[in-house]
């Protein structure tokens, strides 16, 4: 369990340094061009991903530091169950937490997500995101891709 909480540990380091590097940087809405397609800048999210409910009431706050607590919480309690033949979760999970503890923490410190690598091009946009969200999304890309591995197997194991 301590390799995994060393990921999760080293995933929120990174998140939170990268962070600290744009917020001393960079001011509001500053947008620095790397490549044509790619900028450095500084947003808030007050919602979750893709600014989801970033409109809503005061309540949202505490609503995503509790979820994020909880799911922190949900996925150590997994990472200390995970039996031998399990061990690839252990990325996943820890892919996951890290990203977790990395968006709590800025709700916490700053009251929003401080988001900062953008993708734009000829009047397209992704929304700009950060480090605990590229884990987030890895963890869940790998656990989908475990699930459609497993499925399929079972899937051949039932017609033999």
């Amino acid at each position: 369990m301590t390799r995994w909480l060393s990921i999760s540990g080293l995933v929120f380091a990174l998140d939170q340094f990268t962070k600290h590097i744009v917020i001393n940087n960079l001011y509001y809405g500053e947008r620095i061009d790397v490549l044509p397609f790619f900028q450095w800048v500084r947003f808030h999210n007050e919602g979750a991903a893709f600014s989801f409910l970033a409109s809503a009431g005061p309540w949202k706050h505490w609503f995503f530091v509790t979820l994020g607590g909880l799911v922190a919480v949900y996925l150590i309690w997994e990472l200390a169950r995970l039996k031998q033949e399990e061990r690839h979760l252990g990325l996943v999970f820890s892919l996951i937490l890290g990203g977790a503890l990395g968006n709590v923490c800025d709700r916490l410190l700053h009251g929003h997500v401080i988001d900062f690598i953008y993708f734009s091009y000829a009047g397209y946009s992704f929304p700009a995101f950060n480090i605990a969200d590229m884990s987030l999304f890895f963890g869940a890309a790998i656990w989908i891709f475990f699930m459609i591995i497993e499925y399929r197997q079972g899937k051949e194991a039932h017609r033999s």
